[in-house]
């Protein structure tokens, strides 16, 4: 009941980090689109995607042209960029991250004849795929001559490693955040003390200055 239990939160903890995302959207001739992805250090990363253009006379989207092709650029969390290519109306880029945190991701069109863009929509749709969702299961086990059970076991220890990779990766979330607390603590902190230091001269600067003016006066 203990291992059942155990697997079922391993299970849960996988399915949160959701580490494959579809999405599609619209963009401009000269506007870029930018997504932040939250990527844990020395983790594979594969990004496919796929043009349509709207056409006004079908009323809908289509596949682009040939001739539209896409700009794909990759920044670390040190916004160093890692990947910066063209591709066609379809691609698919990879990278492997080094430094865990935030990475940009942005795209945008290379054309600039605006008879391509009948209309000025462009839907491009993207699927972004972190880790182990990255492997071809089915190339692996033909290349390695892999039965059923070794492929599933193979699954299972690339999803434990995927797993490891999130946990390290939300200790360093944790560590950074409890040293930036620290360090607005103890700024807080000094500022408090300036601010008492800063009171104090100006309560003696005023006695000593009423009490000047006082003796000028002849009052004491």
């Amino acid at each position: 009941m203990r291992a059942t239990a155990s697997c079922v939160g391993l299970l849960l903890l996988f399915a949160w980090f959701s580490p494959s995302r579809a999405l599609y959207f619209h963009i401009g001739e000269t506007e870029k689109k930018c997504f932040i992805e939250e990527i844990p250090d020395e983790t594979m990363v594969i990004g496919k995607y796929r043009t349509q253009l709207w056409d006004k006379q079908t009323g809908s989207f289509l596949p682009a042209t040939p001739g539209l092709g896409m700009h794909v650029e990759i920044k670390d969390p040190d916004t160093k960029v890692i990947l910066s290519r063209q591709y066609g109306s379809d691609g698919r880029f990879t990278f492997t991250s080094h430094t865990p945190g935030e990475h940009q991701i942005c795209l945008h069109s290379n054309s600039t004849k605006m008879a391509l863009f009948a209309g000025g929509k462009l839907r491009v749709h993207l699927d972004i795929q972190v880790g182990e969702h990255t492997n071809n299961y089915p190339e692996i086990a033909a290349k390695d001559k892999l039965t059923e059970l070794q492929l599933r076991v193979r699954q299972l220890l690339d999803q434990v490693e995927q797993i490891q990779k999130e946990q390290n990766y939300q200790r360093y979330r944790e560590e950074r955040f409890r040293m930036t607390s620290e360090s607005t603590n103890q700024r807080v902190l000094w500022w408090s003390i300036a601010q008492t230091i800063i009171l104090i001269i100006t309560a003696i600067w005023q006695m000593r200055h009423l009490k000047s003016f006082f003796e000028a006066k002849k009052l004491v």
